[in-house]
């Protein structure tokens, strides 16, 4: 590992000035994710800013009644927060889906967001990866990828989002508070991550030099009836191999409003809004849920090993979407 310094910021706008004063400076929050990719060089820091004891901690309610979360609230403590688990549970359940129980104590939520892949061509510095070192290649698209991307990939690219806690804020609209030289400033998270394109190491659409400062879920009620639901390979501690966000509204057997959002299947956590708009106003049945799922799935492009997600996906939302179906009618 590289040598680093390590200075602790006693404020934002000291924080924000610090990492100006050097290019290769990282804010440290949780380091579950930073502290491993220095030790297999991917990251290298000259400077490590830690930002864990700012005061950005508090998960509280605004007067328009969304949600405010701060970016060094702990993924344990979001997960037990009663307002949470009430008005957002999929949020709740998604965020207890990832990781451990010691990790999800230290992660933050703004290095949430911010973690990379864990595409496995990223995370070996023997091999190439446009990621890491853009123009390389991407050994992905011919080698191992059964756990890639089937949405919205290039050919610089197939890498997934690993976050589960994302996915649950894609479908809740958050909005992501950041501070940059220039003062506070707010990025809906439908913008904050990037296309893939021929850029795919520039993952997300933050200003530079900014910290991440918390997230705001506007006020939702369906999202008080809301699931998160996580296939993978072993029970626990393990990444997505499908998951699903999914809120829904039935009266009279009519769809009033409907959140859907999938995991492990792009580069960002998919919003799948021609599902959403394709089911409010429809009948909530199995049959409208499946065809639903079909339009947003229909522009899927699978790579030879990981054909598999488009049904898992399909199957997910049918069932997902039919046990909250039932659940409404009680």
């Amino acid at each position: 590992m590289r040598e680093f310094g390590y200075m602790r910021a006693t404020d934002v706008t000291e924080a924000v000035s610090l990492l100006a004063t050097d290019p290769e400076a990282r804010f440290l929050g949780g380091g579950t994710n930073l502290v491993d990719l220095m030790k297999t060089g991917v990251e290298n820091p000259a400077l490590l800013i830690d930002v864990r004891e700012l005061p950005l901690d508090r998960i509280e309610v605004a007067d328009d009644g969304a949600l405010k979360i701060g970016a060094t609230v702990t993924n344990s403590d979001l997960a037990a927060d009663p307002e949470v688990r009430r008005r957002y549970p999929a949020l709740a359940q998604a965020v207890l889906a990832g990781a451990s129980g010691q990790l999800r104590n230290m992660a933050t939520v703004g290095g949430n967001l911010l973690q990379r892949t864990r595409c496995g061509y990223f995370g070996d510095t023997t091999q190439p990866c446009n990621k890491r070192v853009p123009g390389s290649g991407c050994p992905a698209l011919t080698g191992e990828h059964h756990n890639h991307a089937i949405l919205d990939w290039s050919e610089h690219c197939v890498a997934t989002h690993p976050s589960d806690m994302g996915v649950a804020l894609a479908a809740f609209d958050a909005v992501v508070s950041v501070h940059t030289a220039d003062g506070p400033a707010e990025l809906p998270l439908s913008e904050f991550y990037l296309p893939v394109g021929d850029t795919p190491h520039r993952e997300t659409a933050l200003p530079p030099g900014a910290l991440i400062t918390g997230v705001t879920l506007p006020a939702a009620p369906v999202a008080a009836r809301s699931r998160y639901r996580k296939v993978r390979e072993r029970a626990s501690y393990a990444f997505a191999n499908g998951s699903i966000a999914a809120a829904l509204d039935v009266e009279d057997g009519t769809v009033r409003d409907v959140r859907l959002a999938f995991g492990a299947v792009a580069s960002r956590p998919w919003r799948a809004r021609k599902a959403e708009q394709a089911l409010t106003g429809g009948p909530a049945t199995p049959e409208a849920f499946a065809a639903a799922a079909d339009a947003e799935l229909a522009a899927a492009r699978p790579l030879t090993h990981n054909g598999y997600k488009v049904p898992l996906i399909r199957n997910l939302v049918v069932a997902m979407l039919t046990e909250l179906t039932q659940e409404d009618a009680r």
